[in-house]
């Protein structure tokens, strides 16, 4: 089956319908790009205190969150990505999400909603090592793939070797980004256990789509990449997390039209592993049949001082292959699909233990250590070594820059798993 690949746009955070989170802006903008959207909130920043209570900004402005304590997680938001591939077969995507874990033994409480366009700041987890949360709920357990350290995990010199030759020498990239009128990143949703389910039209991959119906929010507020439920360009994903259920619901190409539509929609449960909830052959919301939530990179988290899960990424071409966790293959028309370099979707990579990041900024050196430790995995077809984060108006020049320099011969592929297709 064939998909369209196209770019990911600016964002917001999570939508306050009686739950936690918040928006942001980011700088950086990336290469490939489409539209984009602004909302106000930013999530709270580094401070030496407990929980803190955000404060609302004018509509269309930053508020701010509520601070994170020296030892606690900080209170965050959601947001969505940007990169462009080629037509592809099956899913894509890219996800968020928002939360990290604290310092050991603290957690940090969400500021409670701003005024006048600022939403509140999502929970984040208390503790090392708990891995990041979404709403209130762990964004799977602790042992599931995204959030597993393959520090100790051997190399495959030879899918390195094979990387690098097709990805040539370039550097890595930031897919998170933008200025004051533009954002770029994957943006979540947050609703209460009290979120009405409502159905789902499946347009595109109903044979390979969850049923719904799925507790997507009223259209006014959903939180769409690339735009809004009436008026979207790009992948426009819609991504929703369910308080007090724990409940993932992510769909693809949605839209409003006396209901929801999506081109296909994925359900998951975040108490129990990803892999294996969905059977090997479907695709999801990305590519690569997973889940695209837990693979963003988020603002509080890095404000934490600890990502404590994988990353996702992308490459212009994969091949008609998967490897554990991805569940799905995808080949873009315009790659090569005898192309032996062509990586499999699910292929994961580890930033070398030698590259020396000591000189880079504080936040950029917090990413690359997770890069050390838990990696990037490939869910997606897009620009060459595109890693994905939340928009948020808390980016910096020094968050995003720093990482623009690390060249992509500077990660190693860990043991690849049996090919599968």
């Amino acid at each position: 089956m064939q998909r369209v690949s196209v770019g990911w746009l600016g964002a917001v955070a999570c939508v306050a319908l009686g739950c936690s989170s918040s928006p942001g802006d980011v700088s950086g903008k990336p290469v490939s790009e489409g539209n984009s959207q602004t909302t106000g909130g930013s999530a709270g920043a580094l401070g030496s205190g407990g929980s803190g209570q955000a404060t609302g900004g004018s509509s269309g402005t930053a508020a701010s969150g509520g601070t994170l304590g020296a030892t606690g997680g900080s209170a965050g938001s959601a947001g969505k990505g940007a990169t462009g591939g080629g037509a592809a077969k099956g899913g894509k995507g890219g996800g968020a999400g928002s939360g990290s874990g604290g310092g050991a033994g603290t957690s940090a409480s969400a500021g409670t909603a701003g005024t006048g366009g600022g939403s509140a700041g999502t929970t984040s987890s208390g503790g090392s090592g708990d891995g990041p949360t979404v709403g209130g709920c762990a964004m799977f357990p602790p042992d599931d793939a995204w959030n597993t350290d393959v520090s100790g995990e051997a190399v495959d010199q030879d899918w390195t070797t094979k990387l690098e030759n097709m990805v040539g020498n370039i550097k890595i990239h930031p897919d998170y980004g933008g200025d004051a009128s533009e954002l770029y990143g994957i943006p979540v949703g947050v609703v209460p256990a009290t979120q009405p389910a409502v159905p789902v039209v499946f347009d595109w991959y109903p044979d390979e789509s969850d049923p719904g119906p799925y507790p997507f929010p009223d259209p006014a507020v959903a939180l769409i990449e690339g735009g809004d439920a009436m008026n979207c360009d790009g992948d426009c994903h819609l991504l929703v997390v369910q308080q007090g259920t724990c409940q993932l619901y992510e769909g693809y190409a949605c839209h409003y039209d006396a209901g929801w539509h999506c081109g296909n929609g994925a359900h998951w449960d975040l108490t129990k592993n990803s892999y294996g909830q969905r059977p090997k052959g479907w695709t999801s919301a990305d590519a690569a049949g997973l889940a695209i939530a837990p693979g963003i990179l988020r603002y509080d988290e890095v404000r934490a001082g600890a990502v404590e899960h994988a990353i996702r990424f992308t490459t212009k071409c994969t091949r008609a292959n998967y490897v554990a966790p991805a569940t799905h293959d995808a080949v873009p028309s315009s790659c090569d699909p005898n192309d032996p370099n062509s990586p499999p979707m699910g292929l994961r990579v580890r930033l070398k233990a030698d590259y020396d990041i000591s000189s880079l900024s504080a936040s950029a050196q917090v990413v690359l250590t997770a890069m050390k430790h838990y990696g990037m995995i490939l869910a997606d077809n897009g620009s060459n070594f595109y890693f994905q984060g939340e928009a948020n108006l808390g980016w910096t020049d020094d968050d995003i820059n720093p990482l623009k320099s690390v060249p992509a011969s500077a990660f190693e592929v860990v043991t690849v798993p049996p090919l599968e297709n």
